[in-house]
């Protein structure tokens, strides 16, 4: 069975991340879980940063929801415990969440509204995109690699090589794994042209 994960709003926000964290879960390399607020919040970010209009942001959440719909946790069962939780108050939805999901922890970039004093009582931990990407590279390598390669091959605005993938992840923050995965897909005599 893998480990269950919430991804927080800021991993949803940067496109290529995104995309990469929500393919290895369809990929069932670990289990997803979201709330209609966290994706709220990233799609509200994306609109108020201009890289979607409000009706693509819309789809966006809804196309999330609906290849997911078991990844939804009830907003009535966060909302019944998220008073509980000591946490940033901006962020205590996100642990309730991981908390009613049964998530082993929180993906995110933001360590500072989850310090690991509100998250042991839950036994939940905080977990840096980085680093977990890293672990489903050390589970499974070929299918992270063969689904980047499905990722890049798939974009078309712009059209991206798995290299130019790899560009992006880094400047996204997740620089070991981005190194990792280059590693494996990109001959030595390529990497530097």
């Amino acid at each position: 069975m893998a480990f269950k994960v919430v991804l927080d709003a800021n991993v949803l926000y940067p496109s290529s991340l995104r995309d990469t964290l929500l393919r290895l879960a369809h990929h069932e390399l670990y289990d997803l879980a979201l709330s209609e607020r966290i994706l709220d919040e990233a799609t509200r970010n994306l609109v108020a940063d201009q890289r979607v209009d409000p009706a693509q942001a819309e789809r966006l959440r809804r196309a999330i929801a609906s290849v997911f719909p078991e990844a939804m946790v009830d907003p009535a069962a966060i909302a019944a415990i998220e008073p509980a939780m000591t946490n940033d108050p901006g962020d205590r939805h996100v642990l309730a969440a991981a908390v009613v999901s049964g998530a082993e922890g929180i993906v995110t970039f933001n360590a500072r509204d989850f310090p690991e004093a509100a998250l042991a009582p839950f036994g939940k931990q905080r977990i840096n995109p980085d680093d977990f990407l890293c672990t489903l590279l050390d589970i499974d390598p070929l299918t992270v690699t063969e689904s980047l390669i499905e990722q890049a091959g798939q974009l078309r605005r712009p059209p991206l090589t798995p290299a130019q993938l790899l560009d992006y992840l880094e400047r996204g923050r997740v620089t070991e794994f981005a190194g990792r995965v280059r590693e494996l897909l990109i001959p030595p005599t390529e990497r530097d042209t």
